[in-house]
């Protein structure tokens, strides 16, 4: 029964994921979809120390109820921030 809520509960208000960002590169990263609260926080530790291995830094992690994101991982560091190159000439 609890099963069938939870079905019912995604297709209405969405699943659960974790969303990380880093300032260090900068970047927002989501993980999932997972079935309950619970889930993701156990599996949010293994995301954490990923990161911190490959080099991230001021990691917050939250959890959150909603529909699969557009990007799973959107790098903010890539073109400068989202700050226009100068142009020569």
């Amino acid at each position: 029964m609890k099963n069938l809520l939870n079905g019912i509960l995604n297709i209405f208000v969405g699943e659960w994921w974790i969303e990380i960002v880093t300032q260090t590169p900068k970047c927002t990263y989501y993980f999932g979809p997972f079935t309950s609260e619970a889930e993701a926080n156990i599996a949010k530790t293994g995301y954490i120390e990923d990161l911190e291995q490959e080099g991230a830094a001021q990691i917050v992690a939250t959890i959150q109820r909603c529909n699969r994101p557009d990007e799973l991982t959107i790098d903010e560091s890539v073109d400068g921030g989202g700050i226009p190159a100068p142009v020569m000439g």
